[in-house]
């Protein structure tokens, strides 16, 4: 496996920091033999030192510490962005970086179903980091959270779906695609500051330039619950 030297990270600069804009990985690519036998720190290894260059560079940009305390994900479909905001040991909330989405199937509106290509709305968390998607890597949401069950199961619908991920590459059947780039940073990202202090939340569009209520009358009395609740949590979020 190619490997790059140190004096040849920084030779490249600031040119290799924006190629995740194209979904491109700028990490030397793993031979096929290793996927499958990769760990959490194996990834790490391999891109943490470079994505953490990177990550460094945004928040020095954003002007904000790191590393973070916390961190949150707000996804927003129509706009094809998923953006990173930092807490600091304050609480304190800043924008760090918007990720171009590279591919995210479905349209506006939560996901009900197995197999209906829906990306998911709502409020959830990263409950897994995979080092061996065929997505290059992953991390997976808690989809179907408690409310997407209770009301699955009040509807009868005995297949919400499941495996929802926030991975590489630039395709997606219901998951986030963001790029080998920018899915490392983040893989990065969580792997040190741990899972259990990022929080994710989607949307089907920006709340806070464009309200998502009222919905239409035909529409299930929970989906503007749903969205309230994640109106409120856009609402902590302001640039």
């Amino acid at each position: 496996m190619r490997t790059f030297t140190v004096s040849a990270i920084f030779a490249v600069g600031s040119l290799l920091m924006f190629n995740h804009a194209h979904g491109q990985s700028i990490s030397t690519t793993v031979a096929p033999s290793t996927l499958g036998k990769r760990t959490v720190d194996d990834v790490l290894a391999t891109y943490g030192q470079l994505s953490e260059m990177r990550l460094k560079y945004r928040f020095r940009q954003a002007n904000v510490s790191y590393p973070p305390a916390k961190i949150a994900l707000l996804g927003l479909k129509e706009e094809k962005a998923l953006e990173l905001w930092a807490f600091n040991q304050k609480g304190e909330r800043h924008f760090v970086y918007s990720y171009p989405v590279t591919a995210a199937s479905g349209k506006a509106g939560p996901k009900l179903k197995e197999g209906d290509r829906q990306v998911p709305e709502g409020i959830y968390k990263i409950i897994g980091l995979n080092p061996n998607s065929r997505f290059h890597l992953s991390m997976k949401l808690n989809y179907p959270n408690d409310f997407d069950l209770k009301y699955a199961a009040l509807e009868g619908r005995q297949s919400p779906g499941s495996n929802i991920f926030i991975h590489g590459k630039a395709d997606s059947i219901g998951c986030l695609a963001i790029g080998d780039s920018a899915v490392e940073e983040l893989f990065t990202l969580v792997g040190k500051i741990g899972k259990n202090n990022v929080e994710v939340v989607i949307a089907p569009h920006d709340p806070r330039k464009n309200p998502i209520r009222p919905v239409p009358e035909t529409s299930p009395a929970w989906i503007s619950e749903l969205y309230a609740s994640i109106e409120t949590e856009f609402s902590r979020f302001e640039y």
